[in-house]
């Protein structure tokens, strides 16, 4: 039994645009998987990235957006809402993310920029990337349910610094972690 089901009953998809929608269809089929049946409904509530893009490296700032999806978050009954875009998301101390979350809190994000392997080789590409973004989705979620970063390379909760990374680490959340997440009422 997972240790998330007690914790996490609804995630309300936000697609942030442009994303490609094939992306939310893959979120919607594995989530209530991965979180034992919590239902995944996509919300359209219309966020404007446009405002949190940095003029100099054309990149959206992810804790921006966070705050808008923290306004609607108030406003709607899910427990969690999970903003997913194409794209390329920043914040100012890294040059690049797959995510952000609050954590501990409701609201995540998660890009898909990156996480097709654009310009890489060998990364994967197309055929990979349904797997990156539930790993991915899975990560964030997992901070908002008070995880941080886990030492474990096979943990979902290992923080990736590359597609490398992302790739190397499992889909699930590691013995340690579940009964973190299994304690915490």
């Amino acid at each position: 039994m997972n240790p998330t089901t007690s914790r996490l009953q609804s995630i309300a998809l936000v697609p942030i645009d442009p994303v490609q929608r094939q992306s939310i269809t893959v979120l919607q089929e594995q989530l209530p998987v991965k979180f034992e049946r919590a239902s995944c409904r996509v919300v359209e509530i219309g966020i404007n990235a446009g405002k949190s893009r940095n003029p100099c490296s054309g990149q959206y700032n992810a804790t921006r957006i966070l705050g808008d999806l923290e306004k609607h978050a108030k406003c709607l009954q899910d427990d969690r809402l999970l903003g997913v875009t194409d794209l390329d998301l920043y914040v100012p101390s890294m040059n690049y993310i797959f995510g952000e979350a609050r954590l501990p809190g409701r609201v995540a994000i998660i890009s898909t920029y990156r996480l097709k392997g654009k310009g890489t080789t060998g990364s994967g590409g197309a055929c990979l990337l349904p797997v990156r973004i539930v790993k991915e989705a899975v990560h964030e979620l997992g901070h908002t349910l008070g995880l941080t970063h886990c030492t474990n390379a096979s943990c979902v909760m290992y923080f990736s610094n590359s597609l490398r990374d992302t790739d190397r680490k499992g889909e699930d959340y590691c013995e340690r972690c579940s009964r973190k997440l299994g304690m915490a009422k």
